[in-house]
């Protein structure tokens, strides 16, 4: 006890006050807020990637197909290349009736692929095949499959994906894929515009891969990000060269090509769902992020479910797009079969951000 009385004897109230009182509530500063840290600095860190080679997009309803591919620098064929769509499935059953309804006309086959695992291990139902009788409209192009999981805890997510997506490529050479044929690589919520599928399996001379720019929702069509999504691709498949994935695979875009509306849900279960099932778990820092109530405030306002800063790699970008999304009450221009059954997706439309609970 001497000795601590020598050692607080020698030391000054302001010394004491930062050792008892600053220094802890700044590592518990660290603790709570060090992600919006790390992403703030990432300027000083990471350089943006490489920038995409844009191409324009051209059309309109009244113009020839032959002139639209002209536009575009192409040719257009005698006849249209086969489409295959192909996803792995989760849970996204409004979204993936839209996309099928959106793209049906112009698919040759749809391919789906589930897993009774999650990519963070979790167990899952298939949730497709419980819902299958819902699909009949498909049911005569689609090819189906199902793979168990490896549920191995404390893996990396990205591995388990890899392992799905890999089980992808086989389904779809059992599905009947040939060289030329065009291959939809994207997830459910990634959703072509049936106009740019029906461009590029009528157009000559496109390139092997296109990136596909889609308008970037969150929640609903009610909160649209100001930056594009760009994962989605469209291939034209090559044996034994072409693997399915969803990272960038070329510098070419091809703009305003569709619409992904991510976290896009109708239950508050299904948004807690993903939060712990997908690759990013990680971002899911602290249990009450899962609260149903702080879930729907956050919902209706356009703020981040995982209290984030923005994913951008200048300062002026993190700052200018730090806050809620704006609201926007334009619904010009959404996947068709969602505007003529608003009654039954109205959550998915401006002014309607209360979800049901189940």
């Amino acid at each position: 006890m001497s000795r601590v009385r020598c050692l607080l004897h020698g030391l000054d109230f302001r010394a004491i006050f930062f050792l008892f009182l600053i220094f802890p509530a700044g590592i518990f500063a660290i603790y709570c807020h060090g992600q919006k840290i790390t992403y703030f600095l990432r300027p000083l860190w990471q350089s943006p990637p490489k920038p995409f080679i844009p191409i324009t997009h051209y059309y309109n309803e009244n113009v020839s197909m032959p002139t639209l591919c002209k536009l575009h620098g192409w040719g257009v064929r005698e006849f249209p290349r086969r489409v295959y769509d192909a996803v792995l499935f989760s849970n996204e059953i409004d979204m993936l009736t839209i996309r099928w309804k959106e793209l049906y006309p112009y698919i040759t086959r749809f391919v789906l692929l589930e897993s009774n695992s999650t990519f963070t291990a979790l167990p899952k139902p298939l949730n497709f095949k419980v819902n299958r009788e819902k699909f009949k409209f498909i049911e005569p192009r689609l090819s189906y499959g199902e793979i168990g999981g490896r549920f191995r805890k404390g893996e990396n997510p990205f591995v388990e994906e890899a392992y799905q997506r890999l089980a992808l490529d086989q389904l779809l050479r059992v599905a009947g894929i040939e060289d030329d044929d065009l291959l939809i690589m994207s997830d459910v919520d990634e959703i072509p515009s049936r106009h740019t599928i029906d461009l590029l399996r009528w157009c000559d001379d496109i390139p092997d891969v296109l990136h596909l720019e889609l308008r970037n929702y969150l929640y609903s069509f009610e909160f649209q990000l100001s930056h594009k999504s760009w994962r989605a691709s469209i291939h034209r498949y090559q044996r034994g060269k072409t693997k399915y994935a969803h990272y960038r695979q070329t510098d070419y875009l091809l703009s305003d090509s569709g619409w992904h509306c991510s976290f896009c849900f109708r239950y508050i279960s299904d948004f807690i769902f993903k939060m712990k099932a997908y690759s990013h778990t990680d971002r899911v820092r602290f249990s009450h992020f899962l609260s149903p109530k702080r879930i729907q405030d956050i919902i209706c306002k356009g703020a981040d479910l995982y209290d984030m800063l923005p994913e951008e790699y200048t300062f002026k970008d993190i700052i200018g797009r730090m806050g809620p999304i704006p609201h926007s009450f334009s619904a010009v221009h959404l996947p068709s079969y969602l505007l003529e059954n608003a009654d039954q997706y109205k959550y998915l439309l401006p002014g309607n951000c209360l979800r049901e609970r189940n």
